[in-house]
C-alpha cells in the first residue's frame, strides 16, 4: 500500500514511533540487568532484616524476646510494654528535644561554614588556597575518635562542659562537606557569576542570589547526612553531657537500658524509636537525597 492510498488515521499510526520500553541498544530482559537486579534485591533483603528483627523483637514480651524462639510473634503475641516501659522511665521527650535541637543547630552551622568554605576554595584565589586545601583534605582521614581527648579538654577549658555549646561546636567541622560543595561549586558555569558581577553584583550577593539556588540539591543532600550523622553521634555526647536534661535521645536511652540492665525487648525498641525520625526524615526528603547522590559526589562519581 502507498503512502498516497493511506487513510489519514493509517497515516498517523504509521508515523508515529513505537516508544521503547528500555534504553537504545539494551534488551529489554537482557541476562545481566536480570542477575543484578537479583543480587541488589539480595542485598536490600540483607540490610532489611535485622531492622525487621528489631522491630518484631520490640513487640515482644521481655520472657518471649529472652526465650531464643527465632520466631517472628512472640508466644503472648505482640505488645507495646517495651515501648511503654521505655517512655515512662525517662525524660524521653526532653531528650528527644535535645537532639532535635542540637542536630539542626550542627546542621544549619556546618552547612554555613562548609558552603562558604567551599565556594571560596572554588572561586577565590589567595596565598595558600592549595596548601590549606591539601590540609582539609587530609582531615578527611583522620578518625574522629582521634580528636575527642583534644576537644574534651578544650571545653573544659572553655567552661562549655554541660552545654548545649559544647555539644554542637565540636561536631560542626566537617572537611568531606566542603570537598563535596566545592566539586559541585566547580561545575557551575563561571559566566553566570560574571554576567551578576556586570549588573553590579558584589561577591556575597552573587554567592546568595546565584550560587546558592543552583545548588539546592547538594545542600539539600549535605544537609540530611549532617542531620543523621549528629542525630545518630553517642559517643561526643556521652562524653561531654553529665546532665540528664541536656542529654540527646541516644545517650538517654541507653541510660535508661543500663540502669534497669538488659532487656532485650526494651534495647530494640530504643533502636526503633532513635530511628523512627530518620526513617520519616529520608521519607519525606528521599528525592532531594537521591538527586544530590546522583549529582554531587556522594555516590563515588
Amino acid at each position: 500500500m502507498s503512502a498516497a492510498t493511506l487513510t489519514p488515521t493509517e497515516a498517523v499510526v504509521t508515523a508515529t514511533p513505537r516508544r521503547r520500553s528500555h534504553l537504545p541498544g539494551q534488551k529489554p530482559f537482557a541476562p545481566l540487568r536480570v542477575a543484578a537486579f537479583l543480587v541488589l534485591l539480595l542485598l536490600a533483603i540483607g540490610w532489611l532484616l535485622p531492622f525487621l528483627w528489631a522491630v518484631a523483637t520490640a513487640f515482644k514480651t521481655e520472657p518471649d524476646a529472652a526465650s531464643g524462639d527465632p520466631s517472628w510473634i512472640g508466644a503472648s503475641g505482640p505488645t507495646v510494654d517495651a515501648f511503654t516501659a521505655i517512655l515512662s522511665q525517662g525524660n524521653v521527650y526532653t531528650w528527644a528535644f535535645n537532639s532535635l535541637w542540637t542536630a539542626a543547630a550542627v546542621t544549619f552551622i556546618t552547612l554555613t561554614i562548609s558552603a562558604l568554605a567551599a565556594y571560596a576554595f572554588s572561586r577565590l584565589d589567595f596565598a595558600g588556597r592549595k596548601w590549606l586545601f591539601v590540609v582539609i583534605l587530609a582531615s578527611i582521614v583522620v578518625p574522629p575518635q582521634v580528636l575527642i581527648i583534644p576537644l574534651f579538654y578544650q571545653m573544659l577549658a572553655f567552661n562549655m562542659i554541660d552545654t548545649y555549646w559544647g555539644l554542637i561546636l565540636p561536631q560542626v567541622v566537617a572537611p568531606a562537606m566542603v570537598f563535596i560543595l566545592k566539586r559541585f561549586f566547580d561545575a557551575i558555569p563561571i559566566e553566570l557569576e560574571d554576567a551578576a558581577r556586570v549588573d553590579g553584583a558584589s561577591r556575597l550577593r552573587i554567592f546568595w542570589s546565584v550560587v546558592l539556588p543552583l545548588s539546592r540539591p547538594i545542600l539539600a543532600s549535605v544537609a540530611i547526612f549532617v542531620f543523621i550523622a549528629a542525630w545518630n553521634n553517642f559517643l561526643w555526647p556521652f562524653l561531654v553531657i553529665n546532665d540528664t536534661t541536656l542529654m540527646t535521645l541516644p545517650v538517654g536511652l541507653q541510660t535508661v537500658i543500663s540502669a534497669y540492665g538488659v532487656q532485650y525487648a526494651q534495647v530494640m525498641a530504643q533502636a526503633v524509636l532513635a530511628a523512627l525520625p530518620l526513617i520519616v526524615i529520608f521519607l519525606i526528603f528521599q528525592k532531594q537525597i537521591v538527586k544530590g547522590v546522583a549529582t554531587s559526589g556522594f555516590g563515588g562519581q
